[in-house]
């Protein structure tokens, strides 16, 4: 069984790190690893930001969580998302992974006012920053407050 990190102590995963060419995707098993012992700390499984990725596939949080009940690796995990849901091609892995890095929720109405005060606390302008700058800025916050 791959270990789980303590995540009152550490921050999961980058959402950037790249897993079977995923983005997000080690930061999820991560943060679910982690809630399944109970050391998930402020971070969550089955959010919002994880949901992105299993939208893109059309998997459920609850059948990666059995996955990671059962002990599999990441490698492990991530075979199976390559097998289940939707078949994606690695070009189609990239240019989502590639528009979640991009995404700028300043530009997105429905985002925007969440964004600006999210930034405020992590200490960075929504106006250049990227939802991926900001969850790193913000668990660097998250550590050092």
């Amino acid at each position: 069984m791959t270990s789980a990190k303590d995540l009152n102590k550490e921050s999961p995963s980058s959402p950037r790190v790249r897993l079977a060419g995923y983005a997000i995707l080690a930061r999820a098993l991560d943060k679910g690893r982690a809630h399944l012992i109970g050391n998930a700390g402020g971070y969550h499984f089955d959010c919002p930001l994880d949901n992105y990725l299993f939208n893109f596939k059309e998997v459920v949080a609850d059948d990666v969580k059995k996955l990671l009940e059962s002990g599999l690796s990441n490698n492990e995990i991530a075979a199976w998302l390559d097998a289940n849901g939707v078949a994606r091609t690695q070009a189609e892995k990239d240019a989502w992974s590639d528009g979640m890095e991009a995404a700028r929720p300043y530009h997105i109405p429905e985002q925007k006012d969440w964004f600006i005060a999210a930034c405020a606390e992590a200490k960075i302008d929504p106006a250049v920053s990227t939802l991926f700058d900001y969850l790193e800025a913000d668990d660097i916050v998250s550590f050092t407050a």
